[in-house]
């Protein structure tokens, strides 16, 4: 069973920023794609991005260009840097950890991230 250290959200005003990071408690992180989804009030769960072990993103439509996924190996976490956040980015964004080739997920507990004035 993978636990995560999930830490970065909060209450941020339209046009702010927030840095969210994950750390999965795994000496195979090298292994691992990473990934946040997200819920918000209108849609149950959505995909906000994912990074492979490699390094290969894929953003959502509404990520791209404001939203950047990164990770380091050195120090087990992903980190995901989102700018000009929106009223519509409130919600709960849950990381997720995934073996290579290995179809079983681990999810963190979420972030609340609630983008208000």
């Amino acid at each position: 069973q993978v636990q995560f250290v999930e830490s970065g959200g909060g209450l941020v005003q339209p046009g702010g920023s927030l840095r969210l990071s994950c750390a999965p408690s795994t000496s195979a992180f090298s292994f691992y794609k990473m990934g946040w989804y997200r819920r918000t009030p209108l849609k149950s769960r959505e995909l906000v991005v994912t990074i492979t072990n490699g390094g290969s993103t894929n953003y959502a439509d509404f990520a791209r260009g404001r939203f950047t996924i990164s990770r380091n190996n050195n120090n087990n976490t992903v980190y995901l840097q989102m700018n000009n956040l929106q009223p519509d980015d409130t919600g709960v964004y849950l990381c997720y950890a995934q073996k290579v080739d290995v179809a079983e997920r681990y999810w963190g507990q979420g972030t609340q991230v609630t983008v208000s004035s």
